[in-house]
């Protein structure tokens, strides 16, 4: 029997004993201490930078603030126009590849750690359990009359939860706009229909998928769940338990139980799995990888006087007693790893090199050119300049000499008002007998003499009917 075939008629023999909740209980997890929770609250601590992102101030304005009425992203003293959006592909690519990178070393940590989804469901399961108490009370309580004191309870925490949907969504649309004066407008019943549509959203979305779907979102409704396993090797490291070492399973060692395995089958693995699997049975499109269940089992192996490990970040590899790869031999991490490195590489160039002045010119093409009765050839072209400082660039436009064009009226003067796109045209003349090509090539210089020093050149082709054919 192939390797292959032998993984296949395992997963499906593994998969027979999966029990998936397809949303017909409540799964109420118990919480544990331990070291992978401690790396699950530091993680979506992290979350309340999204909170308090829109209040920081820059410069007398917002720090970040997406203005998409002006076609301008601010961030801190950086401002991204549209003519620099290329870099968003660049952003984008990189969070892939960081994702997919992640993922083939270590498995679904973004799930089980960072997601929005996770880290809100944690958040209202906290305040669940701060209200109602332990799981075995919240589900007496879910099963209980109703009466005032579980009307009381019920009214509480989803009054909590609703306030935090309601910020969740004040937040996101601030980013959008001032957040001071959004607050206002929202208090004042004064807000744009846009921003009620926002807030409705987000309210409703998280209001309902981390208070009632919970682990549904991640079984049903999320993508990455559905490709993460074509991202896994037998390198990747996941929870594992180890079944040699495990099996058979009973009561704590003693007089007459010699040959059981160290796990004593106390289901606290899976009592505190916020998805509700059995980790025991394999790995499971339900496991979102946080490591709940090793502090768990770490606990229990304490209280029997067994070594911790049972269950363990580990890869099939490892737990067939092959050595892992370095990981710059892993072609998997190799060619994530280069994609990351181009488009940071791509990202700090593009920061580095934005122009305080965006150019663009178009010659006009009906007509191409203007014969005037003197004899002298006319091209008229359009010109975009977007002044992408905070201070009015006072710029001056000319032509290079080489070219025997000049602009009708020798060189124009223009002002470039800050954070504006300024379009004006502009007529150049030539001789004809200083022509020597249908297409003479010039070179438009925009600059100024002030602070900052802006000098900008711009290609582009003088159209004329004389000169060499070609």
């Amino acid at each position: 029997m192939s390797e292959e075939k032998q993984s296949i008629e395992e997963l499906y023999a593994d998969a027979a004993h999966w029990h998936v909740n397809t949303g017909g209980e409540t799964i109420h997890a118990k919480r544990v201490t331990g070291r992978f929770r401690n790396y699950k609250w530091f993680a979506g601590s992290l979350w309340l930078l999204y909170f308090i992102g829109p209040y920081f101030r820059w410069d007398g304005q917002q720090a970040i603030f997406f203005d998409i009425p002006h076609r301008q992203f601010h961030m801190f003293a950086l401002t991204v126009w549209p003519q620099d959006i290329w870099m968003l592909s660049l952003v984008l690519i990189l969070l892939a590849m960081t994702l997919f990178g992640v993922t083939a070393v270590a498995g679904r940590v973004w799930c089980g750690y960072f997601c929005f989804q996770t880290v809100w469901t944690d958040w209202f399961t906290w305040l669940e359990e701060k209200i109602e108490g332990n799981p075995v009370q919240r589900r007496k309580l879910d099963a209980a009359p109703w009466n005032a004191r579980k009307i009381r309870l019920k009214l509480f925490k989803h009054t909590l939860w609703m306030l935090i949907a309601i910020v969740t969504g004040v937040t996101f649309a601030a980013y959008f706009t001032d957040v001071f004066d959004l607050w206002l407008r929202y208090l004042s019943l004064d807000a744009p229909l846009v921003a009620w549509a926002v807030l409705a959203a987000f309210v409703f979305g998280t209001y309902v998928f981390a208070g009632f779907m919970r682990e549904q979102v991640c079984f049903w409704l999320c993508p990455y769940a559905r490709i993460q396993s074509v991202m896994l090797d037998k390198d990747t490291i996941l929870p594992t338990y180890d079944a040699k070492r495990g099996e058979p399973r009973g009561k704590v060692k003693g007089k007459g139980n010699e040959s059981r395995g160290d796990c004593i089958d106390c289901q606290l693995c899976v009592g505190v799995c916020p998805t509700g699997v059995d980790i025991r049975e394999g790995m499971q499109e339900g496991c979102i990888h946080c490591g709940m269940c090793i502090d768990a089992c770490d606990s229990i192996m304490d209280k029997v006087n067994r070594p911790r490990g049972l269950i363990r970040y580990s890869s099939e590899k490892e737990m067939t007693g092959i050595k892992l790869p370095a990981l710059f031999k892993r072609p998997r991490v190799i060619a994530y790893s280069s994609i990351f490195m181009l488009s940071v590489a791509g990202i700090v160039y593009g920061l580095t090199h934005i122009p305080p002045v965006e150019l663009s010119i178009v010659h006009e093409r009906q007509p191409l050119y203007i014969r005037m009765s003197n004899g002298e050839i006319h091209n008229k072209y359009t010109i975009k300049a977007v002044n992408k400082t905070l201070d009015d660039l006072h710029m001056r436009l000319s032509i290079d000499d080489e070219s025997g064009v000049t602009i009708v009226g020798g060189t124009m003067d223009v002002v470039l008002q800050a954070g504006k796109m300024v379009p004006f045209s502009v007529f150049l003349t030539a001789q004809p007998e200083n022509l020597q090509e249908k297409k003479t090539r010039i070179r438009f210089i925009l600059e100024n003499t002030g602070t900052p020093a802006v000098r900008l050149s711009y290609k582009s082709v003088f159209m004329s009917p004389v000169g060499k054919q070609e």
